[in-house]
């Protein structure tokens, strides 16, 4: 009987949408790169982006087989409205490792699973009894946090807020008296597009004496972070691009 394969948790790069690639070296460990030079099974967003990625990869490492043999498939995106329907069926997509081979999973940005739909896809193989092996490389959120000098002993990320106006004002205050209340430091993200939007109203709801700290285009050429109280940021509001990622961070 065949021995079943495992799914793989492969890092991907923090630079996803800007206009300059980092080198995989710099953010990726070589045994990493190696690991996904020779799967020949994908789990993935987007196979587009990561037949690109797979690309960065035969640059160092030769890819086992053609790109175009390569088996990568899509998880299902959810449908607009349909929050609360039925969790999907993933394990069509699993197939490949109850046949005997390897399954790397990739997100668009960072560590699979992290902030990702993959996790779905994680709790299959687990229900299925398959190993699930995360490897090392970048998350945004956790750089974000070792970065910032908040609480980094609780810690919760709170996902997108709404982006309606006066659902995002209760929201961040919400959080803000939490934070203060139990000394945890909150993390949140947005699109890109919308990061000045997300800025000016934590600026405006967070209490002035709360530390925010924003973090942008990390492990990109240069990234940044910087922790300030909403009080200090209020005089020098920091111009944030819309092309590159940012988390922010606050306590209370």
């Amino acid at each position: 009987m065949t021995a079943p394969g495992r799914l793989l948790l492969v890092p991907n790069t923090l630079d996803l949408g800007t206009e300059a690639q980092v080198d995989l070296h710099e953010v990726l460990p070589q045994a990493v790169i190696a690991q996904a030079a020779g799967l020949s099974h994908w789990v993935a967003e987007n196979a587009k982006s990561t037949r690109a990625f797979l690309k960065r990869v035969d640059r160092i490492v030769p890819l086992a087989q053609p790109l175009q043999g390569i088996d990568i498939r899509e998880l299902p995106r959810p449908r607009k409205g349909q929050a609360d329907e039925a969790p999907q069926d993933l394990g069509p997509l699993l197939v490949p490792a109850l046949a005997g081979h390897d399954i790397g999973l990739l997100s668009e940005a960072g560590l699979p699973a992290i902030a990702d739909p993959g996790a779905a896809l994680v709790a299959a193989a687990h229900a299925q009894g398959l190993v699930v092996l995360p490897m090392s490389g970048p998350s945004s959120l956790l750089l974000a946090l070792a970065a910032s000098g908040l609480n980094g002993q609780s810690f919760a990320f709170v996902g997108y807020l709404p982006v309606e106006a006066t659902e995002r004002a209760a929201r961040i205050r919400d959080l803000d008296v939490l934070s203060r209340r139990q000394n945890q430091t909150q993390l949140a993200i947005e699109t890109p597009y919308r990061n000045a939007a997300l800025l000016a109203a934590l600026l405006q709801h967070l209490q002035p004496s709360t530390r925010l700290s924003i973090a942008c285009g990390l492990t990109l050429p240069g990234g940044w972070c910087r922790t300030l109280s909403v009080r200090a940021w209020r005089d020098a509001v920091p111009v944030l691009p819309d092309r590159l990622p940012a988390v922010f961070s606050w306590l209370g």
